[in-house]
């Protein structure tokens, strides 16, 4: 079966923005215009095709990215037919690990703005996971229709907000209930919607009305200006005066795009099915195709050299595992994004990645059993896949999101994804002795497809602890648990994820000297310890010289200290942002081994973690809450009595203050619930993690005292 349709008229686009700005409706709308589906799922109805999930369509919200293919020939049937590959991430900070995997492997995105809301906090996180994976973006205002809604002020705040290079290429006619459509400043012609077609698919192209002739030709020539920005032939010809053709504009604007040196703007409102197909007609025009976006870049497992993976059916293959499902019908399902050649069902593989422990690469052998077409929760059976595709496979049992698929013969390690670290975590338990077998089982299905989500047993109470991003992600799972693996479970109080750290350099002894008999057990290792900067995990350097540890046992000795950091000697809680360094010892020709030297590095690094000025760490919550200008004192008020730092106010459109401050996550627990009542529910909050500070002395000295008795 050849390629359906070659690469440069492929876009594997996401639609990502902050809750509620109508991502699931407009996804729903392109699928609906491009003729894949014939009837208009509405959110607030549950009947969203890409919301397909139960708790979804109660809650009205996203909670795990779906992926879908489309076709388009433009909204005139002038363009060869191009597939577009979508996903439609969630918006709730709860599941940005949706929208983190997603960007990883995708070309291009349209971010979705509320004409009303304009630039809110949860799509400057969005704004900042493109920017960090550098993806080719478009700006879609939607809601143009409602009450408040203001293009121009949103395109101001993109720009002072985002620092984007952002251009309008389009400018709305009317707002509110007035608005009929736009003004294309490529063109320079109207589009007007047909007020008696509820659908959206017909609209009459005329002449600019002449209220709106000014103010189009001062917003093409913003436009023209924000391209002179980077392109020098433009600039030439706008000095000189000279007329800039629309092919031009379009090369230009193009080039720009996928050089991330502008952002073009669009409007519509997808609700009320205007303007979408102008939107899905900039994804084709100014969006990149694989070829556009160009190589991969990765590394041979066993050599450690870097290595390139081009766009081409022809190149070694190559993909990325983004995401893993448990599907009630095939099992397994594992997304995988094709960066380079091509994979028939039933092939060989290899699985490679970088074990996070060891550092070193791992490969595997696996083999496809079957390669399925996504559309949201129902799929399509093919039998290769090429270069540029988006399709989920089943037969790869042990792969983890980050892991790279390719060819036996042609190994490589693309770049994996990384994942913020969860921030609250709860006891569980079954709530029978029948739930308590499937318990296990399930949650591991659950962590394998959610990075964010972790489960682990507590040594000293043997409580099953979940830990993920906030306490709407928690109660997701334990929902998912009872619908999808049919699991009774009861969950305790949220917990805080403390950490453990040091303050200052100190030096231990590690001495395992045990006789028993017969050949005995001898390890002794000295070792220091020093604070790290905040964030850099654990370092390990080997200082030993004179052979007075044999190599053969430095392994052993970072063993015990890794094993030694998930307990710390204030409360018990994980050590992080330390780096240890093994200085010397002695061992025994006869006694020493590798259990001895590992039992010599756990003691060594209590010993020293306790000379070392121990802190707790806790996690610190950046809050963002908009709320009108009457609540602002209650809001601070409600802020200073959780402990929580004010970092500063400005006022936005439609009468409402930002209020932006630090909170500690242990402080935040119930923290929406009481918001509402102070505000009647009209202030909006966002909780991002943020950062650990050190705990005040008063609650470090609670916090072990819970600690010491709940062993």
């Amino acid at each position: 079966m050849p390629r359906s349709h070659p690469l440069e008229l492929v876009r594997n686009i996401g639609i990502a923005a902050h809750i509620d700005a109508g991502k699931t409706t407009t996804t729903e709308r392109i699928l609906f215009y491009t003729g894949k589906t014939h009837k208009m799922g509405e959110v607030h109805e549950g009947a969203a095709t890409m919301d397909w999930m139960e708790q979804e369509q109660e809650r009205g919200i996203t909670i795990t990215s779906a992926a879908t293919s489309c076709f388009w020939s433009g909204s005139n049937k002038d363009k060869p037919e191009h597939k577009i590959n979508i996903i439609d991430t969630p918006g709730h900070v709860d599941f940005t690990v949706e929208v983190e995997r997603s960007l990883r492997v995708l070309d291009g995105c349209v971010a979705v703005f509320c004409a009303v809301g304009g630039v809110q906090p949860q799509s400057e996180t969005v704004w900042r996971q493109a920017n960090k994976y550098g993806v080719p973006r478009i700006i879609y205002i939607n809601k143009m229709d409602r009450l408040g809604a203001d293009f121009f002020t949103v395109v101001q705040r993109v720009k002072e907000r985002l620092g984007a290079n952002a251009a309008p290429i389009q400018i709305p006619i009317g707002a509110e209930s007035a608005y009929l459509g736009y003004v294309d400043l490529i063109t320079m012609r109207a589009a007007v919607y047909d007020t008696d077609d509820d659908k959206g698919k017909t609209f009459r192209e005329t002449d600019i009305p002449e209220e709106m002739k000014a103010r189009a030709a001062e917003w093409r020539e913003k436009m023209i200006e924000a391209i002179a920005d980077f392109d020098d032939s433009i600039m030439e010809r706008f000095l000189e005066g000279v007329e800039i053709s629309e092919s031009d504009i379009r090369v230009a604007l193009r080039k720009g795009t996928i050089a991330n040196k502008i952002v073009p703007i669009i409007s519509g409102s997808s609700f009320k099915n205007k303007g979408v197909q102008a939107m899905v007609d900039a994804v084709v025009d100014f969006l990149p195709s694989p070829l556009d976006v160009g190589g991969v870049g990765g590394v041979n497992p066993k050599t450690e050299e870097e290595v390139q993976r081009n766009p081409d059916d022809k190149a070694p293959f190559s993909a990325l595992a983004f995401k893993i499902m448990s599907d009630k019908y095939v099992g397994r399902l594992t997304y995988i994004r094709v960066y380079s050649g091509m994979l028939k069902k039933g092939s060989p593989v290899a699985i490679t990645y970088r074990d996070p422990q060891t550092n070193d690469f791992r490969v595997r052998t696996e083999r496809v059993g079957r390669i399925l077409e996504m559309h949201a929760n129902s799929r399509n059976d093919i039998d290769e896949v090429y270069a540029g595709e988006i399709v989920g496979v089943i037969g790869l049992g042990d792969v983890n999101t980050g892991h790279t698929v390719c060819d036996e013969n042609n190994l490589v390690a693309l770049e994996s994804i990384k994942f913020p670290e969860p921030v609250i975590q709860i006891a569980i338990e079954p709530k029978s002795k029948a739930d308590q077998e499937k318990l296990g089982t399930s949650l591991q299905r659950l962590a394998q497809e959610d990075p964010t989500f972790r489960v682990f047993t507590d040594p000293e109470s043997g409580q099953t602890i979940i830990s993920g991003m906030g306490e709407l992600h928690l109660e997701i799972i334990v929902d998912r648990l009872n619908r999808e693996f049919g699991v009774q479970a009861n969950q305790g109080k949220p917990q805080v994820a403390y950490r453990e750290t040091v303050r200052t350099l100190a030096k231990g002894e590690g001495r395992f000297i045990r006789q028993t008999g017969g050949s005995g057990q001898y390890g002794h290792c000295w070792i220091s310890i020093e604070p790290q900067a905040p964030g850099t995990g654990f370092v390990f350097e080997n200082k030993v010289v004179g052979g007075s540890i044999p190599k053969e046992y430095i392994p052993a000795c970072e063993k015990g200290v890794r094993e030694a950091l998930d307990t710390g000697v204030i409360a018990g809680y994980p050590v992080v942002d330390v780096k240890v360094t093994l200085l010397e010892g002695s061992y025994h020709e006869v006694d020493s081994n590798e259990n001895a030297f590992k039992q010599a590095g756990i003691i060594a690094f209590k010993e020293a973690m306790k000379k070392a000025n121990p802190v707790i760490k806790e996690p610190i919550m950046h809050v963002e809450v908009t709320t009108p200008e009457q609540n602002v004192g209650d809001v601070v008020g409600d802020i200073n009595s959780r402990r929580g730092r004010m970092e500063g106010m400005e006022p936005a459109m439609g009468g409402v203050t930002i209020i932006n401050a630090h909170v500690p996550l242990s402080e935040m627990f119930g923290y929406v619930t009481t918001l509402r009542s102070l505000t009647q529910g009209r202030a909006q909050p966002n909780v991002t993690p943020s950062h650990y500070e050190e705990v005040p002395n008063n609650i470090a000295t609670e916090i072990v005292a819970k600690a010491a008795g709940g062993r």
